[in-house]
């Protein structure tokens, strides 16, 4: 073995680790007075603070120039907590979820946002539109969608008549546990979880536990804090929320989907922040209905295909008029600052007896 190929020892190594850490500090404490500097422009200008645009170029970015080991998700990990500990010192962001600590949706704000916010856990899906519409929050995540159970329904019916829109999303692999007091499946007699977490577990729920009661809970960490007071009930939760109360993991990755995810929007007011400009990469939510008439639901189509605009998601849910009449949530592939995407909109516009954006933000990977 020649000398280039003999492993330096340890402690050189770990001195080195040690120089290149120093290195790094030196440089973080560099960007961080730049974006300093940045938040007092942006305060003498009233820009917002948070440019979701800019922070998924900024990554794509680094992600294609990498050269190195580090893979891409570690990558925009990485660069997500610099970028949210650089925008706290300008002014540290409220984000309202549903709670309490260990859920899901906890989980996506962090991977939103990074882990320097002011967090505000909220009981519902309800309590997260109203404390950032009134201000108590400067952005709210809400699940809207997910791989094994399809859409969020709730979230579908509160985004119809709210002033909120949706500025970012992020997607999310949620692997479901069993937690409870004990490390050991038999014996249990209750399941709590949110309901979308009990239906994302059936099958395994039906083989392993048949005679156990399924108990819905406003969210799956309420489920754990619950499993946590009774040692013949369990919760299904995220490891984080297992290590929150306590609990032993019974079973690992129950969910029947080895790949199941949940999709969340990030919203706000308009005066929080308007809409994303364009990041190269974009998504464009709607909600629309058209008249009851033979043929209005296809023509809705011929605007799309005309300006070549890609829809990715088409939902629909009952306007609750009695007149089986339906709302249509549509995503599209575009921001409306591309022609072809403009002039498509519009269009559409035209041929609605309802129609509004809901948002328009980069898409996540």
């Amino acid at each position: 073995m020649s000398t280039a190929d003999t492993p330096r020892p340890l402690p050189e190594l770990r001195a080195a680790i040690d120089a290149v850490d120093q290195q790094l500090l030196a440089l973080l404490n560099q960007r961080a007075k730049l974006a300093g500097e940045v938040g007092e422009l942006k305060k003498r200008e009233g820009t917002p603070v948070f440019r979701p645009e800019r922070e998924a170029q900024v990554i794509h970015g680094l992600q294609q120039a990498n050269a190195g080991p580090l893979e891409r998700g570690n990558i925009a990990h990485i660069w997500r907590e610099i970028m949210s500990a650089c925008r706290s010192l300008e002014s540290p962001q409220r984000v309202a979820y549903l709670g309490p600590a260990g859920t899901f949706s906890e989980q996506a704000s962090l991977n939103f946002f990074g882990s320097s916010i002011e967090r505000v856990p909220c009981t519902s899906i309800d309590e997260v539109f109203q404390a950032t519409t009134a201000g108590r929050a400067h952005y709210g995540v809400v699940p809207v969608e997910n791989s094994t159970e399809g859409v969020v329904t709730r979230s579908l019916d509160l985004f119809l008549n709210s002033p909120l829109h949706i500025v970012g999303e992020v997607s999310l692999l949620v692997r479901h546990n069993l937690l409870r007091l004990s490390d050991a499946v038999a014996g249990v007699e209750v399941v709590l979880a949110h309901p979308q977490a009990l239906a994302q577990c059936q099958g395994w729920l039906s083989l392993h536990l048949p005679n156990a009661e399924r108990r819905a809970v406003a969210s799956n960490a309420e489920g754990a804090r619950l499993a946590a007071t009774q040692p013949a009930w369990a919760g299904i939760a995220s490891e984080r929320a297992g290590a929150e109360h306590g609990l032993h993991i019974a079973a690992h990755a129950i969910q029947d989907d080895a790949f199941n995810r949940t999709r969340f929007a990030i919203v706000c007011l308009p005066t929080v922040l308007q809409a994303p400009a364009a990041s190269g990469h974009d998504c464009t939510s709607l909600v629309l209905s058209v008249p009851n008439r033979p043929g209005a639901v296809h023509d809705l189509l011929v605007p799309l295909k005309t300006h070549g605009v890609s829809m990715t998601r088409f939902e629909s849910r009952p306007a609750r008029s009695g007149q089986w009449e339906y709302y249509f949530y549509i995503d599209l592939d575009g921001h409306p600052s591309k022609p072809s995407v403009a002039q498509a909109l519009q269009e559409l516009r035209g041929l609605c007896a309802f129609f509004k954006v809901l948002g328009t933000y980069p898409a996540s990977d």
